[in-house]
Order: structure tokens, then C-alpha cells, then sequence
């Protein structure tokens, strides 16, 4: 009954659609280019930063929508992405300034009416996703001339807004370990430390990783396990040993915090849902950054344990994550060989930023 509901509820939300005659072009020759969003964030720099950042792309600027009025930009010739979220004030200057702009563009990383109809994400988080994603498509949609997604599924469940795939491609910086963290890495094989970095959209994935962590926790003594955990999560992991439970941390700070420590083993796992079917491997990134092992949920984000890779992929069920996990604390071997292959992994995911955003460098040409 919930489920029909929700469904009901989504097809009645707000939707991307593209301004009548929009081509997916800029409308003028681009000067600049500004990005607006709640900045900095891993959404800006798992996607955009490097690609904005490439050769022969227009120069950019970025410009954080909390900081209440819109600051003295520059109009003429400029294309306006809005990364995930917009403003009340980034909307009136969109339409003051639309004769001016060369265009218009939203990027989205998530599937956010599934996420608001959901049942994860805390009711305070829906509220926000409301105001700032979803309520603003209604002034929004008169002024967009693309719409990118982060993933084919995301792409096709915004079919009516014709979105244009654009997978992650963070910069190198972003994730490439010190020198210090990489010495980190190598170790003793003494103490294991286990993390889940968890948003506030993963209740399921927390139910489902407990039982795991408490078996390894107790045929395992060497291992201690770290978990990001909001308010709700926090309760599910109360009264066990060796398990820090630690408040996400904001963006910046999530960043340093890999500089100066390492983790052997980051689990990633994800529950069967539609807003999960939409996601983007960007955990890959996080888990290259601390040089740690990473086991993954197969599926849609992910990919499949068929393929040829050393990468841990494991279906969504939880003897088999237990065993996996086992495995890694024991085997340092197979840590390092993991942790490998999310690093190249990731590697190819950089190299996809050289193109820059075609969008405009075919209108430059």
C-alpha cells in the first residue's frame, strides 16, 4: 500500500523538462561559464571541476547559493549550470538576465523524487530536496536548455527533459593518495580497520551491515570498524565494542580527513531501491582516496562479479558479505590487489574529464 502511494505521489512531482526550442545547445556564444550550487561539494567535484577545468573550455567561476543574495556577476554570454539545487535568488536572476545568457543547464546526481518518496532519508532532508530540487522546476524549466544525469538509469528516468549522460571524472588530485597515506598503507597486518561513510540516505544499508560487522567484530579481534552515522543510523549501532560511530563530516573536512590516516577495508554496499538503481559509482572515489580495499553491491552502479576484475563486487546478501569480508581482514594480499583495482579504476574515470563538456566546445568551434 506505502509503495503505491509513494509511486502515486512521484509521478505528481515536479520534473526537468527542457525550454520550448531549446536544441541542447548554448543559444549564444559562450564568454563564461558560472556554476551555481551549494559549494564546495562532492557533487561539483566528482563531475564538473575537472571537466570545466580541461583545455580549451570556456573560463568558469562557481558561485554558493546559501550565501543569500546572488553576487555582481556578469550576465552577457554566460551559461548557467546549476549543479543539483537553485535558490529563490538564483531563479530572479536567471529571469532578469535571460535575454543576456547564453544558456542554461541542471545537473543531477540523484534520483530525487525517489529519494523524497522514499523511506531512507530522514522527513527534514525530503523537505530540503523539496525546496531546493524539485520546487524551483516549476520557474526552472521555462530557462533550461540542457539537462545532464549521472548515470544511463537517472538519464532515462528524466527521458522527458532528453538528459545527456555525464558519469563522474574527478580530478586526480581529488583522490590520489600522499605520500604519507600511501606509506600508511603498507603497514603490519596487526590492527584492520573497517569503514562505512554512509550519507543520510542509507537506512537499509545500515540494518543490513550490522549483523556482518558484529560476526567479523567477534572472530576477528584485530579489527575495528568505523561508521558515519546520523541520528537514526546511530541507534543501530549502540553497544558495540570496537565500532566508533562518527557524524558525517562536511565536505572539506571529509576531504583532509584521508591525508592523515588510512582505512584497510571501506564497504559500499547498496539495497535494492530505485533511488539506488540511479546512483553513480562515486564511492569508488572515496575508496581510493584512504588506498583501502573496497567491497561493492553488484548492480546497476557497481557492475557485475562476472566481469573480469579484481575488484570485490558481491551480490546483495549477507553470509556472502561476511565471508568477503573475513577474507580481506585475513589476506593483505588481496587487500592490496582490491585496492588496485578501484585506484585504476578510478584512474579511467579521470581521464574521461580531458574532453571537457562537448556542449560547448563544439559551439566554441
Amino acid at each position: 500500500m506505502r509503495d503505491r502511494l509513494a509511486r502515486w505521489i512521484e509521478r505528481r512531482l515536479p520534473k526537468p523538462q527542457l525550454r520550448e526550442g531549446a536544441s541542447g545547445y548554448p543559444r549564444l556564444p559562450v564568454k563564461r561559464i558560472i556554476v551555481f550550487g551549494r559549494i564546495p561539494n562532492p557533487t561539483f567535484d566528482y563531475y564538473l571541476a575537472a571537466r570545466l577545468g580541461a583545455r580549451d573550455m570556456p573560463p568558469y567561476q562557481v558561485a554558493d547559493i546559501r550565501g543569500g543574495e546572488v553576487p555582481s556577476l556578469e550576465a552577457d554570454g554566460t551559461f548557467v549550470i546549476l549543479c543539483r539545487y537553485a535558490s529563490p535568488n538564483v531563479l530572479r536572476w536567471i529571469e532578469r538576465s535571460k535575454e543576456r545568457l547564453s544558456g542554461v543547464g541542471l545537473f543531477l546526481d540523484d534520483d530525487i523524487p525517489a529519494v523524497v518518496t522514499g523511506t531512507d532519508a530522514d522527513f527534514f532532508y525530503r523537505v530540503f530536496l523539496w525546496y531546493r530540487a524539485l520546487w524551483p522546476l516549476g520557474r526552472l524549466n521555462r530557462h533550461l536548455d540542457i539537462v545532464w544525469a549521472s548515470t544511463p538509469h537517472l538519464a532515462s528516468r528524466l527521458a522527458g527533459a532528453k538528459a545527456v549522460v555525464l558519469p563522474p571524472a574527478p580530478p586526480l588530485a581529488l583522490w590520489q593518495a600522499a605520500r604519507g597515506n600511501e606509506e600508511m598503507y603498507h603497514q603490519s597486518n596487526q590492527e584492520v580497520l573497517i569503514g562505512y561513510h554512509a550519507t543520510g540516505v542509507h537506512l537499509e544499508e545500515h540494518r543490513f551491515l550490522r549483523p556482518i560487522i558484529v560476526e567479523v567484530l567477534r572472530e576477528r579481534p584485530q579489527v575495528r570498524f568505523e561508521v558515519f552515522a546520523d541520528r537514526r543510523a546511530r541507534a543501530i549501532w549502540q553497544g558495540l565494542e570496537r565500532v566508533q560511530v562518527r557524524e558525517p563530516m562536511p565536505w572539506m573536512e571529509y576531504l583532509a580527513d584521508a591525508n592523515v590516516r588510512r582505512i584497510d577495508i571501506m564497504l559500499v554496499p547498496l539495497g535494492p531501491s530505485q533511488a539506488n538503481d540511479s546512483r553513480a559509482p562515486t564511492k569508488r572515489i572515496d575508496v581510493a582516496r584512504y588506498r583501502a580495499a573496497g567491497v561493492f553491491s553488484e548492480g546497476e552502479a557497481y557492475g557485475s562479479s562476472a566481469t573480469d576484475t579484481s575488484e570485490l563486487r558481491m551480490p546483495y546478501a549477507i553470509d556472502t558479505w561476511r565471508r568477503t569480508v573475513e577474507r580481506l581482514v585475513d589476506d593483505l594480499e588481496l587487500r592490496r590487489k582490491a585496492s588496485a583495482a578501484t585506484r585504476q579504476a578510478v584512474l579511467q574515470m579521470t581521464a574521461a574529464a580531458d574532453t571537457g563538456l562537448e556542449l560547448f566546445k563544439q559551439r566554441q568551434a
